[in-house]
């Protein structure tokens, strides 16, 4: 997430009253996860396993819960909580505001495009040409959808995240400020999640194809011309390239890439990333070769006991 205008690293100290290093005027950008940050972003970094790779990001104000030597060319944020305080400068720069009409008066929408009945669009929401939003769809609020999308009925884009964070009295949530970005020529069946990026964008790119009643996760991005079947399930932060083909039922956990024009076979669990070019099945999932090899062997098992036995 950006900020509408620079701010100063004195000025961020002063909202979560927190002491820093470096220049009062170190210039400050905006804030985003590790993954999508970049010069003059501010990261988080509460535990002492993930310091370095905090410290040696992109990201040049590093909030963190110690103080440590700080890198040349960077700032630091000295903070008891700094989840929390992350949290207070999200809804400090991105409050969430309430709605009073069904389509909000700040959305834009394109020439030709149909608004079923009963549908929500939300604050700044950007909506192209020639789009059908069948009826009881949810968009969100910042979403942005290209031309000649159609999205069926049901679905939710820009849900929060489901990223939580345990501590003694519960799980404490991690506030989402990102969007939803669907490029042109898209299709999205009935019931489907398309949850907001945390402070990127979860990003569904032109010509994607997706079934009813598939749950996309925060800061996913889905490449091109890709098909995904019902009940599909993507976690956080994957990387989808273009052209792939996932079947119903597969669940892929966060923090992997499948490769161009792949085809992930139904049902099968997706614990790695995958390579391009090459079809895959089973839990966990491999490439047919390597999989059918093990099947192989383990029909060979009741054998090779039978065998000891009369040994």
């Amino acid at each position: 997430m950006k900020f509408s205008k620079e701010q100063t690293l004195k000025e961020i100290a002063k909202i979560i009253k927190a002491d820093y290093v470096g220049a009062e005027d170190f210039p400050v950008l905006g804030m985003n996860e590790i993954h999508v940050v970049e010069s003059g972003d501010i990261v988080f970094v509460d535990h002492p396993k993930y310091y370095d790779k905090a410290l040696q990001s992109k990201a040049t104000i590093i909030l963190i819960n110690k103080k440590v030597d700080c890198p040349e060319g960077k700032a630091l944020l000295i903070s008891e909580d700094p989840f929390s305080d992350f949290n207070k400068l999200s809804q400090h720069f991105n409050p969430f505001t309430p709605s009073s009409k069904a389509i909000s008066e700040s959305a834009i929408i394109g020439t030709n495009t149909i608004i079923q009945p009963n549908s929500f669009v939300g604050n700044n929401v950007i909506i192209g040409n020639d789009c059908v939003i069948h009826a009881n769809v949810v968009i969100n609020d910042e979403a942005v959808i290209g031309n000649n999308v159609t999205i069926h009925s049901g679905t939710v884009l820009g849900a929060d995240a489901f990223y939580y964070q345990k501590r003694p009295k519960g799980f404490d949530k991690l506030i989402s400020c990102g969007k939803v970005v669907i490029e042109d020529n898209v299709e999205i069946g009935a019931l489907c999640s398309i949850d907001r990026g945390v402070t990127g964008n979860t990003t569904i790119k032109e010509g994607t194809k997706i079934d009813n009643q598939v749950q996309i996760a925060h800061d996913t991005i889905i490449g091109k011309k890709c098909l995904i079947a019902s009940h599909v399930g993507i976690a956080g932060c994957v990387i989808i390239e273009d052209e792939v083909t996932i079947w119903g039922q597969v669940g892929i956990t966060s923090d992997v890439t499948i490769g161009s024009k792949a085809i992930i076979s139904a049902k099968a669990g997706v614990s790695k990333s995958l390579e391009g070019g090459k079809s895959y099945f089973g839990i966990p999932a491999e490439d047919f070769r390597t999989k059918y090899k093990e099947i192989a062997s383990i029909r060979k098992i009741p054998e090779i006991i039978e065998k000891l036995k009369n040994l």
